[in-house]
């Protein structure tokens, strides 16, 4: 089930609403079965057959962490218990998600003919499984409290706003809203906003972006410009089609009562690739550093070390988005990017405030360049096919600079790339800011700003126009 579907607009949610919030005011333990259960058939309204896995994956980290908090006196045997549970869980996604890559390379270097498993991933078991097993550690670090009640542990797991595309929610973060959150008219209302925000931009731009992006990545870009404009029109799907769901995502939550991380913080301002990394994907990036690099030893230790503890993390981002040569090229390609700005760039990103205009343009447009190549490398489906893009992109093969292709989707499409790139920068945020300081100018154009938003976004999904989330794969 889709958020930007009629389905879940018009039925799912509402019912959901009403029910939460008519009859179980006042009930605060059959709220979360409320909501665990509407969970689950948030998610068996599409993979029915998943369930089970979703629902075996919610008993045994529920059971460890009972098992880690039992014996949270006997470091041994919790660190036992620790290494255990992780085995359950990335047992799972190696079965599903990595199991038909790893036998098909094992065919190839080995001319072997093992046959190649034919397992259907399920949706967001990246998501969920890391979810898991930051439950573990955070009971096992004393982060959060031990949920010794199993269906909040599923609560936590399966909670529909983040269940299939994160953001990635860890548990010491929501630990005490799981029993003790407030919902109030002021969250409702903000959840609402943002809600229809990310709505906005995963419909308006995102769904707009991904058919001209489509027309060069599904078969061959006609000019040189024309693979530059798909290649942009690619960087501004995937970002609105990521930080639309998790707007919904967060906004849904707040309706809730509770309070989600931010995963996005307009990583296209940025002037490195260290600093897009630390506001693309935040709740990724932060669950690496703390449940992988810092455990490796982080940069406490010498040069060397911390280079390699940083090749680990970013080789496992690679294959965290899934079992493909381009993603883990991709993982490793801004791994060089990284390593290359902490040896050389290190000093001038230190004191970029500090830096003349010029350079901080000419900063801004080499990340924009080194990003734009990487999604390069993660929409095509083979490293040829990447290859024949950057050469198309770089005037490498016979086709001519500009055509009438270009010039025809650029003009149709005009108003989608202005809006995409007005939303990429702060505009929107520091509006916002301007309006809630002046109440009464808040009163009447937000909501008529957020109605004539909605109206047009719902015209756009009557339409039946392209819908389904990028992130749903990983």
């Amino acid at each position: 089930m889709l958020f930007s579907s009629s389905i879940f607009l018009f039925n799912f949610l509402p019912i959901t609403l009403f029910i939460y919030f008519v009859f179980l005011r006042k009930t605060k333990k059959i709220k979360n079965y409320f909501l665990l259960l509407m969970s689950l058939i948030f998610y068996a309204w599409g993979e029915p057959k998943f369930i089970v896995m979703l629902i075996f994956s919610i008993i045994i980290n529920w059971f460890c962490g009972l098992l880690i908090d039992k014996y949270s006196e006997n470091k041994k045997r919790c660190k036992l218990l620790i290494v255990l549970t992780l085995i359950s869980n990335l047992t799972i996604l190696l079965i599903f998600k990595y199991l038909g890559f790893l036998v098909t390379n094992l065919n190839s270097v080995f001319s072997a003919n093992i046959p190649v498993p034919q397992i259907a991933l399920p949706i967001g078991i990246s998501f969920f499984t890391f979810q898991a097993i930051s439950y573990v550690i955070d009971v096992y670090r004393g982060n959060g409290k031990v949920q010794k009640n199993i269906l909040n542990v599923g609560l936590y797991l399966a909670f529909f706003p983040q269940l299939i595309a994160g953001p990635i929610v860890r548990y010491e973060t929501i630990a005490e809203q799981i029993n003790n959150r407030k919902e109030n008219i002021e969250d409702f209302s903000k959840g609402t906003y943002r809600f229809l925000i990310g709505l906005f931009k995963k419909v308006l731009i995102s769904n707009q972006m991904a058919i001209l992006a489509n027309v060069a990545f599904d078969s061959t870009p006609t000019s040189v410009l024309l693979a530059w404009l798909c290649a942009i029109a690619y960087a501004l799907q995937i970002y609105f089609d990521f930080s639309g769901y998790s707007d919904m995502a967060i906004g849904l939550g707040s309706m809730f009562g509770f309070k989600f991380e931010e995963n996005f913080d307009y990583p296209y301002t940025s002037k490195s690739i260290t600093e897009f990394w630390r506001r693309w994907h935040i709740s990724l990036g932060t669950w690496f550093r703390d449940y992988v690099y810092i455990p490796l030893g982080g940069s406490r230790c010498n040069k060397s070390r911390a280079f390699f503890n940083i090749f680990i993390v970013w080789l496992l981002t690679g294959v965290w988005h899934g079992a493909s040569w381009n993603f883990i090229l991709w993982g490793l390609y801004f791994f060089v990017f990284l390593i290359l700005e902490k040896s050389i760039l290190k000093d001038k990103l230190k004191t970029l405030d500090s830096l003349n205009i010029f350079k901080k343009i000419l900063l801004h447009l080499y990340t924009l360049v080194i990003v734009l190549l990487g999604w390069v490398l993660f929409r095509t489906t083979s490293l040829e096919s990447c290859f024949t893009y950057l050469k198309s992109m770089f005037g490498f093969t016979n086709i001519p600079l500009i055509d009438i292709n270009f010039t025809r989707y650029l003009s149709e499409k005009s108003i989608y790339f202005i809006g995409g790139i007005l939303f990429s920068i702060p505009i929107y945020k520091y509006l916002s800011k301007y309006i809630d300081k002046h109440q009464k100018l808040s009163y009447i154009i937000s909501p008529a700003i957020m109605t004539f938003l909605f109206l047009i976004t719902i015209s756009f999904l009557v339409k039946g126009t392209y819908n389904p989330f990028i992130y749903f794969n990983f």
